[in-house]
């Protein structure tokens, strides 16, 4: 039986965190749940702790006690390293002796946004024992309060700007249980995880399920990457995030994606879950929403 351990868990009520603060709540660890609004009560066995990346004063009081750490960076920061960097400097100080960081697939260690963080970590003695999980796109895109999940709500349309490239969707709860093991597993796991669904999918692919599924028509559009970062600004992404992300997607158009890792199953000892079972079940009138993802 794994030591219990205390661990401060931001981004709690996001789609990775939430998940994360379940499953370490069930495991008998102490949570510490931490964001900036509680859009629901945490699960027993964790507190909901009020946190926000750009004001100093919470970072103490949500570090009290803890003695590892799940990470979700400021989303839509461009260099989120200027405010995690000095946190992880108080959460060693404070006794944190492992964190496991949320990055993505998309982007390695040294690259823009997160990877930025990911390179301190590699680069800096702050801690012996952390990771970075690097997640492919995550499935709940599709169904959430997300663009593409608008998208198919208003006209039935997937725009991106990756031609035929593929993408490996992975759902939250794979991520998440991997990340619970890199908070409690001894020893540690290795520093960089790239966590991926079973298949490597098209959008033409993804839209052809979703129609199969549903019985409504969904038709992917590939434009150019600056059509695509205008697409988002206009449906509120900002203009130096929407870049990025057309910049992501002409990546995916260039193969950058297209590969399956065993991360899942080797860490956790279950498969990851298929797209096609994802939003069967997610679709299903049973199921209920979950946080908005990445």
């Amino acid at each position: 039986m794994p030591e219990r351990q205390t661990v401060l868990v931001t981004g709690a009520t996001g789609t990775t965190g939430s998940r994360v603060t379940a499953r370490l709540a069930a495991l008998g660890h102490t949570v510490r749940a931490a964001s900036r609004t509680a859009r629901t009560a945490p699960p027993a066995g964790a507190r909901a702790i009020p946190f926000d990346w750009y004001d100093e004063t919470t970072h103490a009081p949500a570090l009290e006690g803890a003695t590892r750490a799940y990470l979700v960076p400021p989303p839509g920061d461009p260099d989120p390293s200027a405010v995690v960097l000095p946190f992880l400097e108080r959460a060693r100080a404070a006794g944190v002796t492992r964190v496991t960081l949320l990055g993505s697939s998309a982007i390695g260690p040294g690259g823009p946004g997160v990877g930025r963080v990911h390179q301190l970590l590699a680069d800096k003695p702050l801690f012996e024992e952390w990771t970075v999980l690097r997640p492919s796109w995550f499935m709940q895109n599709f169904t959430d309060d997300r663009s593409h999940a608008a998208g198919i709500r208003a006209d039935g349309t997937l725009t991106t700007a990756t031609g035929t490239g593929r993408v490996p969707f992975v759902d939250a709860d794979d991520i998440a249980a991997v990340g619970a093991h890199t908070l409690t597993s001894a020893p540690a796991p290795e520093h960089d995880l790239i966590i991926t669904g079973p298949q490597a999918l098209t959008y033409d692919e993804v839209a052809a399920t979703i129609t199969r599924l549903t019985g409504r028509t969904v038709s992917h559009r590939s434009v150019p990457p600056r059509q695509l970062a205008d697409h988002l600004t206009r449906r509120g992404v900002p203009a130096e995030w929407a870049r990025v992300l057309a910049a992501l997607d002409a990546a995916i158009g260039e193969g950058a994606e297209n590969r399956v890792t065993d991360t899942v199953e080797r860490l956790t000892g279950h498969a990851p879950r298929a797209f096609a079972d994802y939003y069967r079940a997610a679709c299903s009138p049973r199921s209920t929403a979950t946080a908005p993802s990445r």
